[in-house]
């Protein structure tokens, strides 16, 4: 069970990227899918997250408007749509998959991707 994700770069203030992450070894259209992000220093946060259907979608504070989650879970992929980026949005952005409920919380994941950094410059 692998979870790939990629689309992370350098990138200026203001600027757009779009996150992707593809399962493999098993399919995850059952699960809730999410994003987390560790800046340098810091503890891993929630980024945002979709129901296993589509239907819910939750985001932090702090991207709120600026992201956009989405899945298509006929390729097993998630994808996270980030607009008018900060620097404060730099980090490793990493993909999991859970079978949970209280999709906002870290530690109700049980599979993670490796991660792929974004840097935001100003």
């Amino acid at each position: 069970v692998q979870l790939q994700a990629s689309g992370g770069g350098l990138v200026q203030a203001g600027g757009s990227l779009r996150l992707s992450c593809a399962a493999s070894g098993r399919t995850f259209s059952s699960y809730a899918r999410g994003w987390f992000r560790q800046a340098p220093g810091k503890e891993r946060e929630f980024v945002a997250a979709v129901s296993w259907s589509g239907g819910s979608r939750y985001y932090a504070d702090s991207v709120k408007g600026r992201f956009t989650i989405s899945r298509d879970n006929a390729k097993n992929t998630v994808y996270l749509q980030m607009n008018s980026l900060k620097p404060e949005d730099t980090a490793v952005y990493y993909c999991a998959a859970a079978a949970a409920v209280d999709i906002t919380r870290l530690e109700m994941y049980r599979y993670w991707g490796q991660g792929t950094l974004v840097t935001v410059s100003s």
